[in-house]
């Protein structure tokens, strides 16, 4: 199954779909769900119980860890990684690290502040993909040159360059020099504030491979980030739709966990290839077609002769 979605789970979205693309890059993301498995021995051996409140008690069932690098356009996923949610060797940077080297030059890929790490940004930035993440507020992003735009120069450097040497490195970056990618990387950074929910200012703070304005401005990058939202859309139509809210998987022993997680991951983007298909032909966003609507549709027509597999 897992050999089957490698094979099959490509971008569908094209040049027309609404949302699809920021210049040349097609927009990506990356994020990771948890799934409640059976509470049958070999589960709970493997996959574990992570903690769930705020003492750190144990949650009802086992539960495996899915991250996956998604389409924004078409919510489809095109590659995942798996793992148990209870492990330290299999958080969702360490699933991503399983998906880094397998990006494309043509993506813009878009990550929240839970995946920044130097290694990992490194990693995905040498496969010649465009890197557009948000990073904590303790990352430290030395102003080298402000842009017309309202973004400005920077560069990410290895946290074990210190003291001179880091100096140097930062006065290298800001005449223009070329770095040691082992040891820095030129960035460029975006960043803006969004009221919260209790009526705060909140800072978002974008670092992006995408140096040029000229390419994407700073308002356009701050518009792309947003559409990270959408793998949470995605998600949502994986555990709430396709297995419906509040199930746990069926399987009962880890191997079948994960044939069967690859089984959704494989429905799911049949649907989303179908979905985006279908609204880029009548000219709108694939966001306005019910996921609900379209999983019923299929599930009318899948013995149909007539109905493409």
């Amino acid at each position: 199954m897992a050999e089957l979605f490698s094979q099959v789970a490509r971008p569908v979205a094209d040049m027309v779909t609404a949302g699809a693309f920021l210049g040349r890059w097609r927009l990506m993301s990356i994020d990771g769900m948890e799934w409640d498995v059976p509470d049958t021995a070999a589960n709970a051996a493997f996959f574990g119980f992570p903690g769930t409140g705020k003492d750190g008690t144990p949650g009802a069932f086992p539960k495996a860890r899915v991250v996956t690098v998604n389409e924004c356009a078409s919510h489809a996923a095109v590659l995942a990684a798996i793992g148990p949610a209870a492990s330290k060797g299999s958080g969702e940077q360490s699933l991503a690290r399983n998906l880094y080297p397998r990006l494309e030059e043509d993506w813009l890929l878009i990550a929240d502040r839970n995946f920044y790490g130097w290694q990992d940004w490194c990693t995905a930035a040498d496969t010649g993909a465009a890197l557009l993440w948000r990073v904590k507020a303790d990352l430290t992003l030395p102003v080298l040159e402000l842009l017309p735009d309202g973004s400005y120069r920077s560069a990410l450097l290895n946290p074990q360059v210190s003291g001179t040497a880091r100096k140097r490195l930062i006065e290298a970056a800001r005449n223009g020099q070329d770095l040691d990618p082992a040891r820095a990387r030129h960035v460029r950074v975006v960043e803006y504030e969004i009221g919260d929910r209790d009526g705060q200012d909140e800072l978002i703070a974008l670092v992006t491979t995408v140096t040029d304005l000229r390419e994407a401005p700073a308002a356009a990058l701050a518009s792309a980030y947003h559409e990270r939202w959408e793998h949470e859309a995605a998600n949502a139509q994986l555990k709430t739709f396709l297995r419906g809210p509040g199930k746990i998987l069926r399987s009962q022993s880890p191997d079948m966990v994960e044939q069967e997680l690859w089984g959704y991951l494989l429905t799911h983007y049949a649907v989303s290839a179908l979905t985006c298909t279908a609204a880029t032909a009548a000219g709108i966003d694939p966001d306005r077609v019910r996921p609900k609507r379209t999983i019923r549709a299929v599930r009318r027509r899948v013995a149909d002769p007539a109905f493409p597999p």
